[in-house]
């Protein structure tokens, strides 16, 4: 399991689930943009504070991101 690509992915997946481009949700998290794309291509680690930001801004429990999908 590769934790920064299914971090990733369930942000994507979270986010368009709920209906919000990456500035939109950006805005909504107090981040920039071309953070999440980073988080969203596999590009970025990421703080445990902003993990949380995320989780809170997506409406989900902060384990679900970490969940591999078995697409």
């Amino acid at each position: 399991m590769d934790i920064i690509k299914v971090f990733g992915n369930n942000v994507k997946y979270y986010r368009n689930k709920i209906g919000l481009s990456q500035e939109a949700f950006a805005e909504k998290c107090g981040l920039h943009r071309t953070y999440i794309s980073a988080i969203e291509c596999y590009r970025r680690s990421i703080s445990l504070e902003n993990i949380q930001r995320i989780a809170d801004a997506l409406g989900v429990e902060t384990y679900k991101l970490f969940i591999e999908s078995e697409e």
